[in-house]
């Protein structure tokens, strides 16, 4: 089984403009999580695929691997869709470009669950984690996630979900942390549907 990781790096972020070629104790942010994710030994490769030359040209100079988005793209998994469309791989997992500090185990996990997937029932996976300060629930900025008893994801929501329509009945929420992997064909698929409305509203 080939697993890669890919790191979408846009340019222009919206919230904070260039935030990845910023200075993070002398290497950018971009190659700071380059190197925290070939440091893994976790993916048989690892590549940045971004539609800026800037920062293109910064991972290759630093002996790193980079893919030229060619097309314009909603979201990073689009993005590294087009990226990989023609290469041999099995899984591939979405690692943000933003995250220089990689959590190791949790990037085993979400590998793991692959591997322990012999029949191949999986298409894609994720994590979560369990969030309790009202403030973090209420946050918009951070996805919700509602699941069946199997760890099913069931949906996913910047607004409170599940709704405390009453106090004290033992709700728990989950916050979801953005990292995937997906089975090559899955992402694929993802990419050429068309977008829907949830997906659309929620920016999801």
């Amino acid at each position: 089984m080939k697993i890669i990781a890919v790191i979408p790096a846009r340019y222009a972020s919206t919230r904070f403009p260039a935030k990845l070629m910023q200075d993070l104790g002398g290497k950018t942010v971009i190659i700071r999580t380059y190197e925290a994710a070939v440091n893994t030994q976790l993916f048989d490769e690892v590549f940045v695929v971004t539609d800026s030359d800037l920062i293109f040209d910064e991972i290759v100079a630093q002996g790193g691997k980079a893919i030229r988005s060619v097309k314009e793209h909603e979201s990073g998994s689009d993005r590294i869709a087009e990226a990989v469309e023609n290469l041999d791989v099995d899984i591939v997992v979405n690692v943000q470009g933003d995250e220089p500090f990689i959590d190791r185990d949790s990037l085993a996990k979400v590998i793991d669950v692959f591997r322990n997937d012999p029949d191949g029932k999986v298409d894609l996976a994720s994590l979560m984690r369990e969030i309790k300060d009202e403030n973090d629930i209420d946050n918009p900025n951070n996805v919700k996630v509602v699941v069946d008893q199997n760890g099913m994801a069931l949906y996913f929501s910047r607004s409170v979900i599940p709704y405390p329509r009453e106090k004290n009945v033992g709700v728990r929420y989950f916050q979801h942390i953005g990292i995937y992997a997906f089975r090559k064909q899955a992402l694929i698929d993802f990419y050429h549907l068309p977008m829907k409305s949830l997906e659309a509203s929620e920016k999801l």
